[in-house]
């Protein structure tokens, strides 16, 4: 079931870049450059890795970051960008099972938050926090019918209109 929940921002390190609708899972593949970039620079993330929804246009597909939580805020180069996830309520839910079934589970909290009156933190396609955090790690759990995903999508704040 879908809650909300208060979240503290948090800095992070990542790769952005547009992606096609069905180019998600190419674009997860380079997951291995930000894991090298971040062991570079001796810079240790401090949380699970996450897929960043920043524009979710399902004609014209998506600008989206895969990355890491850290301590501190860092500069990036090149595809590496860094930013602050913001600090504020998120709608979130848990969901157990592979990775094809996020769609879904997306809809759902979609569903949930829309008939609890929710306004999301999002100016048409352009969302400022909407995130997949994969809380399993593939070298314990080789099965992604095993694995556990937490959705997280920014609220608006309370008495803020655009």
């Amino acid at each position: 079931m879908p809650e909300i929940v208060e979240v503290q921002e948090r800095p992070y390190v990542a790769l952005r870049g547009k992606v096609a609708m069905d180019g998600i899972a190419a674009f997860a593949d380079r997951m291995r450059e930000v894991i090298d970039w971040l062991a570079a620079k001796e810079i240790a993330p401090n949380d699970a890795p996450f897929f960043k929804y920043d524009v979710v246009d399902m004609d014209n597909g998506l600008v989206m970051e895969i990355g890491f939580p850290v301590d501190d805020l860092h500069s990036g180069e090149g595809e590496i960008v860094t930013g602050v996830l913001p600090a504020g309520r998120y709608a979130s839910v848990n969901y157990h099972g592979h990775p094809d079934g996020l769609r879904g589970a997306t809809g759902d909290l979609l569903d949930w938050a829309a008939a609890e009156g929710l306004e999301w933190d999002a100016y048409g396609d352009n969302w400022t926090a909407r995130l997949e955090i994969y809380k399993s790690d593939p070298r314990e759990v080789p099965d992604l019918a095993d694995w556990d995903t937490e959705l997280q999508f920014k609220l608006k704040d309370q008495g803020v209109s655009p």
